[in-house]
This record gives C-alpha cells, sequence and structure tokens, in this order.
C-alpha cells in the first residue's frame, strides 16, 4: 500500500497559494501556477519507484511462549532490506484483548546493522491463548513525500497461565504431609493394593497381610507388605460452558476452576499418576492425553491455556459421552461444573449414571455464596422476602441435584470458591489413602 505522507500534502498546499497569484496577477499565463504541481508529482513518482520496496523487506515478530496472568513479557520485532536501508521504519502490532501494551504498541525501529530493531512491552490481563497476528510496517520513499505500507500475518501465540505460585506451597505442605513429595513412594505397612515384599508377622498387622501358604513353608507368621498403587489415571474434565464463566468474587467460575485443576495436577503428578485435562462446552473443546511425571505438568498448563471463554450452554452428553469412549481404563474423572435447577442437570445427570459404571466419577462444585446471603438476610422489605424466598427455593433444588449425583455413585464436593483447590486435593489424597482409585 501506498499513500500520501504529510510532507507532501503540506507542499500541495503551499504550492495552491503562488498558483493562485500567478492566475490572479496573469490570467492569460494561468496554467504556469501548475508547474508546481507538476514538479512536486514528478518527485511523488520518483518516491513510488526509488528506494527499498515490498519484496526486499524481511520481518520478524518474537515473543515469550508463556507467561503467568499478570505477568509482563516482551515482544522483538526486527525488520530488513535486502537491496537499501529506508530512513526510517515504523511498526504496529495487533493485540488481542487477553493483552494490554505498556505505553505503545508500535514506534520506530532502533537503527542496527542488519535494519531496525523494537521492543515493545506487554501486560497479561486474561488467561487464554493470546494472539500476536498482524504486524504493519511503513517506510518512506528517498524524499519523504509517500508513505510505502505492508500488513504482515503472524501466527504468534503467547500461553497467558493462571498463576499458582501462591498454592503450590500449600500443595507441597500437603505433600509432604502425606509423605509423597519428590515423587517417592508410599510405603506403609497393610495399605495398598500393590505386592511389594514379604516380612516377619508383627503384633499388631491385620489378618489380612498374613500369607498362609508361605507361613506354612516357612513354619512362622510370614506377612505380605503392600504399597499404595500408583499410575492412576485421572481426568480433569472442566466445563467452560455460560454458567461457568460467570464471575464470582470478581473472578469466573472456570477460571477458578482451571486453577484447581492445576493444583491437582501438580500434586497426582508428584504422587506418580497420569494426569489429562479435558475441557467442553457445547463440544468438547481441549482434549488432552494423560501425561506422567514432573515434567507433565508444564504441558498441562499450556492445554490449560488453551481453555476459552464461551456463552454456550454445555452439552453434556455429547462431552462426557466423548469422555467416556477416550478412556480405555478404570479412572478418576474430576468434573468443574456448574447447575442452577434439576431441569438444566437432568441430562447430566442420566450421562453420569452411564460414566459411574466404569470410573470413579467426583464433581467440584462452587458454594453458591451470592444465593446463601440472600436465604439467611433477614428481610426488611417485601422484596427481600421475596428474594429469600426465591434463593431458598434455588438452593434447594441444587440440593436435589446433588444427592441424585450421589445415588448415582458419584462424588460431590461443595467448596468455597477461594478453597476449592486445596479442598480437591484433599479429596483426591483421601481416596488415595483409601486405596479406591
Amino acid at each position: 500500500m501506498i499513500y500520501p505522507s504529510g510532507r507532501s500534502v503540506w507542499a500541495a498546499a503551499l504550492g495552491a497559494v503562488p498558483a493562485f497569484l500567478v492566475a490572479l496577477a496573469l490570467p492569460s499565463v494561468w496554467y504556469l501556477g501548475l508547474l508546481w504541481i507538476c514538479l512536486l508529482l514528478a518527485f511523488v513518482l520518483v518516491d513510488v519507484t526509488a528506494g527499498p520496496g515490498r519484496a526486499s523487506l524481511v520481518a520478524s515478530l518474537q515473543s515469550t511462549p508463556q507467561v503467568g496472568i499478570g505477568g509482563r513479557f516482551p515482544v522483538f520485532i526486527s525488520a530488513r532490506f535486502t537491496n537499501g536501508l529506508p530512513a526510517k521504519i515504523e511498526a504496529r502490532l495487533a493485540h488481542d484483548t487477553r493483552l494490554e501494551p505498556i505505553g505503545e504498541a508500535g514506534g520506530t525501529l532502533r537503527p542496527t546493522p542488519e535494519g531496525g530493531a523494537l521492543e515493545l512491552h506487554f501486560h497479561a490481563l486474561r488467561r487464554g491463548m493470546a494472539s500476536l497476528d498482524r504486524l504493519w510496517l511503513r517506510w518512506p520513499g528517498p524524499f519523504g513525500l509517500v508513505w510505502k505500507q505492508v500488513a504482515l500475518p503472524f501466527d504468534n501465540k503467547v500461553a497467558v497461565l493462571p498463576n499458582i505460585a501462591g498454592v503450590r506451597d500449600e500443595a507441597i505442605r500437603l505433600l509432604q504431609r502425606e509423605a509423597l513429595s519428590d515423587g517417592q513412594e508410599q510405603r506403609r505397612a497393610g495399605q495398598g493394593r500393590e505386592f511389594e515384599s514379604l516380612k516377619d508377622y508383627q503384633p499388631g498387622m491385620g489378618r489380612r497381610m498374613i500369607d498362609w501358604k508361605r507361613s506354612a513353608r516357612h513354619g512362622k507368621l510370614v506377612a505380605r507388605e503392600f504399597r499404595v498403587e500408583q499410575n492412576n489415571n485421572i481426568v480433569l474434565a472442566i466445563d467452560s460452558g455460560r454458567l461457568m464463566c460467570e464471575p464470582i468474587d470478581g473472578v469466573a467460575k472456570v477460571d477458578r476452576a482451571v486453577t484447581a485443576a492445576l493444583l491437582t495436577a501438580f500434586v497426582a503428578l508428584k504422587g506418580g499418576d497420569m494426569v489429562g485435562l479435558f475441557s467442553f462446552d457445547a463440544r468438547p473443546r481441549v482434549v488432552g492425553k494423560a501425561v506422567r511425571g514432573s515434567t507433565g505438568f508444564s504441558l498441562i498448563q499450556k492445554r490449560a491455556a488453551e481453555i476459552d471463554y464461551s456463552n454456550e450452554e454445555t452439552n453434556f452428553t455429547l462431552a462426557l459421552t466423548t469422555l467416556s469412549a477416550q478412556l480405555d481404563r478404570r479412572s478418576l474423572v474430576v468434573i468443574f461444573t456448574d447447575f442452577v435447577d434439576p431441569i438444566s442437570a437432568e441430562l447430566m445427570l442420566r450421562t453420569v449414571g452411564r460414566l459411574t459404571e466404569r470410573h470413579m466419577v467426583l464433581f467440584m462444585l462452587m458454594k453458591d455464596e451470592e444465593l446463601e446471603t440472600l436465604s439467611d438476610t433477614q428481610p426488611e422489605k417485601a422484596e427481600d422476602v421475596a428474594r429469600s424466598v426465591i434463593a431458598g427455593g434455588l438452593l434447594r433444588e441444587r440440593e436435589v441435584v446433588i444427592a441424585k449425583l450421589r445415588r448415582l455413585g458419584a462424588h460431590v464436593v461443595e467448596a468455597d470458591h477461594r478453597r476449592l483447590g486445596p479442598a480437591l486435593v484433599q479429596h483426591y489424597l483421601d481416596l488415595k489413602r483409601g486405596d479406591v482409585l
């Protein structure tokens, strides 16, 4: 794209004054006033044809692959021409709403031996895959009368991840308390299902630990020692539909669910289990294979950044049926979701019944503090009474759905949104300690 610069506009405006005076003083030779315009057009034509063009431009865009919410990161822009260097190069970078530029989102490239370079800084506002997908560059001609501009498409993604540094310390504390730190095996005599070794029977050991055949062979009581089973399969399924995108205490429910899921993934991977991530709204969105080991946590984080916000209604039938078809072994399926009444949860209940036949299902729900506050507030006016009655009715309907889930064999944990992650970690450790995974 080529368009006139401010210099050429001012030059044309200044040439109009003498052209008018010549036409006014010498009407017979009024056309002499057009000489300035013709001269200006000649210089503009030289500007268009001379100097480096789009074909010789080589540009690049570099940024960090991931950043935490609230973090700052630089973006490096470089450009060079293979057949010369213009007087200056200006750049402008397009970004989505997840990022906010610190200062301007563009500027003049600093001259370098290879061309020009510019460093921009951005602030990460919201979780998700932030896109830096278009870069505009422009440079003037030799006389500065025209701008030559190009728009370059880029597929540059920055994963904006939840910042779990604050809750990770609590996860490590829970791991240390459960003797699961550093991925070491947790061995407790008489617990677990995986055979570990034989040892002499000691008073206080359970009878189920006695190996009667080997005891008869050795002529003394010999006990089997077990270890807590590892390599369990855990799937963290996050509902990103309309209800889960509503804010609670200024933060969307799905963001709180993602933070709790990452915290649990950190603990489970440390404990030797396998963790997979799954998200859905009207259809499955993020479907990731299970990973293991502490090194797999970074991959879980990147997948969590792909969970986007949605205004669509959740399709539990499609999502949970798809998830069930992908699971080839018994798994702990943790579902982060929300519902408002039994009617909206009816399809979910039908699908959960089939899922619990083979897998252990755990629902993580956030307490609806707004409804609880409206229900418990002392009414002062008639409107307060109506609000209290309606809120109480919605809470009772919510309890009905929770009771139905438990009758279907699912575990349900309803926790405060500020303690959702630790509550899930504690329940997971209890299940693991009870050898029911």
